[in-house]
């Protein structure tokens, strides 16, 4: 019997449509989840990234923005948008959402610029992780700033708290808060997607350049 084959660009949207829902399955693993926002995920991030490292980073983005849209309607159902005003509501859409996921697409970044492929996937991992807090940072400036001086008193905080409250005011505290409570979920999260994606692309690289 002759053996047939999937068309390169019915396997590209077959492995893109995959990885998307792989990232959004992997989004209800949390390890680790913040109360107002924000959680440690059994590396939701990497199939997004690894399809930007298979198919290119503007595929790989695309597909970030349908499992943005994905993880919109996932917030919507857990209130993500609740005490919002409409603009609140699109910022939070376009910055926590569209933004954040999309750039995900950029873990194939230097998948053609570095020949290593355990270097270029782990740069391009670092890469994408720090434009989607860069993504989550804008959002919490301009949204939530307000609570930073509440947030650096809360009991347990560590004592820099008083020492930032001391020294920072009005937007220099605002963005203070914003990088530091974005960093407490996504720094971890990006050092656990690269430990995992390097393993990953060196057990499977040949695999994955045969597909590609």
């Amino acid at each position: 019997m002759e053996k047939t084959y999937a068309k390169p660009k019915n396997l590209k949207l077959a492995m893109g449509g995959i990885m998307v829902a792989a990232a959004a399955l992997l989004s209800f693993i949390k390890v680790f989840e913040l109360p107002y926002g924000g959680s440690i995920t059994l590396c939701s991030m990497l199939p997004i990234m690894l399809v930007g490292y298979m198919y290119g980073v503007r595929f790989g983005m695309l597909c970030g923005v349908v499992d943005g849209v994905i993880q919109a309607i996932l917030g919507t159902a857990t209130s993500a948008f609740a005490g919002q005003k409409w603009w609140g509501v699109l910022l939070i859409l376009f910055f926590d959402y569209i933004v954040a996921f999309s750039v995900l697409g950029l873990g194939g970044a230097f998948s053609k610029k570095i020949k290593n492929p355990q270097t270029s996937f782990l740069l391009g991992i670092i890469v994408a992780g720090l434009a989607r807090f860069a993504a989550h940072f804008v959002s919490g400036f301009i949204l939530f700033g307000q609570y930073a001086e509440w947030y650096f008193t809360q009991e347990g905080f560590p004592k820099f708290g008083g020492r930032i409250l001391a020294d920072y005011s009005g937007l220099k505290l605002s963005m203070i808060y914003s990088a530091i409570y974005n960093a407490s979920y996504m720094i971890p999260e990006i050092i656990a997607t690269a430990v995992v994606g390097v393993i990953l692309i060196s057990v499977l690289h040949k695999v994955i350049k045969k597909y590609q």
